[in-house]
């Protein structure tokens, strides 16, 4: 199938100008000007999209997404149901990176594999993290880096909980093996081999992974943290891990817009800052007392809510606020043809309303998702 976007005002993220994008077998094939009457004489059926007044994006990556679900905190009634892939695309997610999180005992990672399967087989790209919060952590195969090297989905490790009561209360030295099997893995199979890490609201903040880098050969580019803004001493704790190399990641909320901005003021640097959605994520919340008094289900679509809030407060510019969910998440999580516009990368692409933010197309690996607003593609028992 061929497509043809002409008329766009091309941000890949950076802007490149008003051009057309022509999509061949789910690549971006060229990007300038292109002849329509040539694509028409190929006798091959095609489709053009006017983007005329509307804005053209990579698709967003998110790095975070419980796919099977989360949550259980409360008990098995209060386990949060599987994503569908209605709620990704409408998100504008055409990427997405799976995770067990509090419960590696219902939960099993040959389930979240099957799951990041069928989405795959439905029409996003996806991807999966070995492990859950404990340590030691669930794996398929005897270790992390085993897994890295022979589960073709596996990117990493995740969530590994820190500074949180829920989490297995890891040594140092624990983590440092985790990191460096899971970054040897990645090397040895040529995927990124990142630990991703849940940070809960202990007052140890990052401390450990300080100490992780002060204290062992790993570079902290292999280091991907998330939940950063749950207190400001926390923030800031990460915006100095993000100076020393790791990433860090901001869970989507309505203040994320307020934390971005805080995070560029404060000299955040802004090539480490991702956002995620935890898309499905139990939302538990708990006293001082560490009861839990209620709970909610993290959303995709905050996700994209966000980020059009963040461009329209101002503080960061159209350009930086789409690379922390294309590029940015595509360097983090080494997705090579992901999270820009480029020729020969794939055909993920988002069609914005230039007046609304809002979404009028989404392709995915070149498949048109929606199309003038419309779902075009649900989830097979949706």
């Amino acid at each position: 199938m061929i497509t043809l976007i002409k008329n766009a005002e091309i941000y890949a993220p950076d802007f490149i100008g008003k051009q057309s994008v022509l999509v061949i077998n789910g690549k971006i094939s060229k990007i300038g000007d292109i002849d329509e009457n040539a694509v028409s004489s190929l006798g091959i059926d095609y489709k053009i999209i006017d983007a005329e007044g509307a804005l053209v994006t990579p698709g967003f990556i998110d790095p975070h997404v419980h796919f099977l679900g989360g949550g259980g905190e409360g008990g098995f009634a209060t386990r949060t149901p599987e994503i569908q892939i209605s709620d990704l695309i409408q998100s504008g997610i055409t990427s997405a990176a799976g995770l067990i999180g509090t419960d590696g005992t219902t939960r099993h990672l040959t389930s979240l594999l099957a799951k990041a399967r069928g989405l795959e087989i439905e029409g996003i790209s996806t991807y999966i993290y070995t492990g859950n919060y404990d340590v030691p952590t669930p794996t398929f195969t005897d270790n992390v880096k085993d897994d890295a090297i022979l589960i073709d989905k596996v990117i990493g490790t995740a969530e590994i909980a820190i500074s949180d009561s829920r989490s297995g209360q890891p040594s140092v030295h624990e983590l440092a093996k985790i990191v460096g099997q899971t970054r040897v893995g990645g090397m040895l199979s040529g995927k990124a081999g990142i630990t991703h890490f849940h940070t809960g609201p202990g007052k140890g903040y990052l401390s450990i992974l300080h100490q992780l880098l002060d204290e062992y050969e790993l570079p902290a580019s292999n280091l991907h943290v998330t939940h950063i803004t749950r207190s400001r001493e926390l923030f800031d704790d990460a915006i100095r891990l993000a100076a020393r190399g790791a990433f860090v990641d901001i869970t989507a909320d309505d203040t994320t817009y307020e934390w971005i901005s805080y995070y560029k003021k404060n000299q955040g640097d802004l090539s480490k800052l991702t956002i995620s959605s935890d898309g499905n994520g139990s939302l538990p919340k708990f006293n001082e007392e560490g009861k839990l008094i209620g709970f909610g289900v993290a959303s995709t679509r905050t996700l994209f809510n966000q980020v059009i809030e963040t461009i329209r407060a101002g503080e960061l510019s159209l350009e930086e606020t789409l690379r922390l969910v294309t590029a940015n998440t595509a360097e983090a999580l080494k997705l090579e043809g992901k999270g820009v516009i480029q020729e020969g990368s794939d055909a993920d692409l988002l069609v914005l309303s230039k007046d609304t933010f809002e979404i009028e197309h989404v392709f995915a690996k070149g498949k048109h998702m929606i199309e003038n607003g419309n779902l075009l593609v649900k989830g097979t028992f949706e």
